[in-house]
């Protein structure tokens, strides 16, 4: 692959795979000393407005990142490890993050942890900042990020090891487990309890959409085409439950037979619902019955327990950590991408011995 500078008089090579984008690559690219790159990072307002933009181009082509650390050995660490997780409320993420950084402190190295909030121009913004520093290693939450994002990580010669997901095209190394094989095997396995009405919470976050998504196309191809949804904006809480399940009980009719099968895409947010049927005096699982997703620590000691499926979110954060190391220590890593799976855990939410019973509400 080929780039042409601003002025379409010289056709330069690519930097290939594993090395830096330099800034005289970028000069090169924008038709420019690599001083006026220089000025235009350090002092942009003393360039010229067009010349600032032919290097801005030359800099969003290339994927190259200001080394604010310049003036270090080029073969010296950072010792330095970023972590970005997109909340840190949620036990599933910490549970992560301990992991992560009790393997990398062993090692000697420092974490730093960064929050992007589910919003993939936040997390591009943490990476600009957090590749200027030059850390050893990045490790990310999910395999949704930003174009500019893909290309600065892929552009910056920094291992990445991307986690809670799996994807057909990682950045690099990856750990995690398929959306879409949650969704498909909660559906299969909801049905085979004998469900037939269901309901879907959800916040917008996009691997739990994708989730949802699968879930129901699963029940669609088992001839169940309508599946009552609510998705709610922002992280996960107790207040979504409640007011969801307040929401669906004004939209199903008590006299339709069977108990209405309500699937979260959090337990925080199944938690909502067991406590917003409990206050109406509800029963679960008889009229309503509820799933979540993450396996929490207070999931197993809701009133009814909660089932759920579990993540182990230790295991994934020391995985991640330790393919992280062995590609700092040089060895080779065998499987760039490992699959750690998941576990349904039927509890008391969803336990019932006649599926068929009718609801009261």
């Amino acid at each position: 692959m080929n780039w042409q500078t601003m002025t379409g008089k010289k056709t330069e090579q690519l930097p290939r795979p594993g090395r830096s984008v330099t800034l005289g690559d970028v000069a090169r690219l924008a038709g420019v000393a690599p001083m006026t790159v220089s000025r235009y990072l350090n002092e942009p307002s003393i360039v010229r407005v067009e010349t600032g933009l032919k290097v801005q181009r030359a800099i969003d082509q290339t994927g190259y990142v200001h080394n604010r650390l310049a003036g270090a050995l080029a073969s010296s660490r950072s010792r330095l490890v970023a972590v970005v997780l997109p909340m840190v409320t949620n036990p599933l993420f910490s549970d992560t993050f301990e992991a992560i950084n009790q393997r990398l402190s062993q090692a000697g190295y420092q974490v730093l942890l960064g929050i992007s909030g589910y919003q993939s121009q936040q997390e591009q913004q943490l990476l600009d900042v957090i590749l200027s520093r030059r850390p050893d290693g990045i490790i990310l939450t999910g395999t949704l990020h930003t174009a500019a994002s893909r290309n600065r990580l892929r552009s910056g010669a920094v291992p990445v090891v991307e986690t809670w997901d799996l994807s057909p095209e990682p950045i690099d190394m990856l750990v995690g487990f398929s959306h879409e094989q949650v969704g498909h095997d909660c559906a299969t396995h909801l049905l085979g309890l004998g469900y037939r009405q269901f309901a879907l919470l959800a916040v917008n976050d996009p691997r739990g959409l994708r989730r949802a998504e699968s879930f129901i196309q699963t029940l669609a191809a088992q001839g169940i085409p309508h599946v009552l949804q609510h998705v709610y904006q922002g992280v996960p809480t107790l207040a979504h439950g409640r007011t969801g399940l307040s929401a669906l009980l004004e939209s199903v009719p008590a006299t339709q037979g069977g108990p209405l099968m309500i699937v979260c895409t959090s337990d925080t947010i199944a938690h909502g619902v067991l406590t917003e049927a409990a206050a109406r005096g509800i029963r679960v699982p008889e009229e309503v019955a509820v799933l979540g997703f993450g396996d929490m620590n207070f999931a197993s000691q809701t009133f009814p327990a909660l089932s759920t499926v579990r993540i182990d979110g230790s295991q994934m954060g020391d995985t991640a950590a330790r393919m992280l190391l062995e590609r700092l220590q040089g060895q080779v890593v065998g499987a760039g991408v490992k699959d750690i799976g998941f576990t349904l855990v039927d509890r008391d939410s969803t336990a019932q011995s006649n599926p068929s019973t009718k609801r009261a509400w």
